[in-house]
């Protein structure tokens, strides 16, 4: 894959949220969110859920899961992704043909 597959597959995923996103709730996370709407007393619950989702998306950037996740399906990294290039391509790695190993020291 690609990073303009992996683009198109973000862009496919952003259309298909809708303004309100129904997510269904176990006990533990029900309990845990009532816990933290009762302490945090946000305006509203979406706003706790809205910050979790920062928070996971903050943490998977820093620790690298992200980019393990991005190179391992895309062979790309979320730094590729954000300046819409490879590295190759930042580089000019990409421009020179490849190697011949067969007639690489023939004159």
């Amino acid at each position: 894959m690609s990073l303009e597959d992996l683009t198109e597959e973000i862009e496919e995923s952003y259309t298909d949220f809708d303004d309100d996103l129904a997510v269904s709730l176990d006990r533990e996370t029900r309990n845990e969110l009532a816990v933290l709407e009762t302490a945090l007393e946000p305006a509203e619950t979406d706003e706790l859920v809205r910050r979790a989702i920062h928070m996971l998306f903050q943490t998977t950037v820093e620790t690298g899961k992200l980019d393990f996740h991005l190179r391992s399906g895309f062979d790309v990294t979320y730094d590729e992704y954000l300046s819409g290039m490879t590295f190759d391509e930042m580089t000019g790695a990409d421009q020179y043909p490849s190697m011949d190993d067969e007639r690489r020291y023939q004159f």
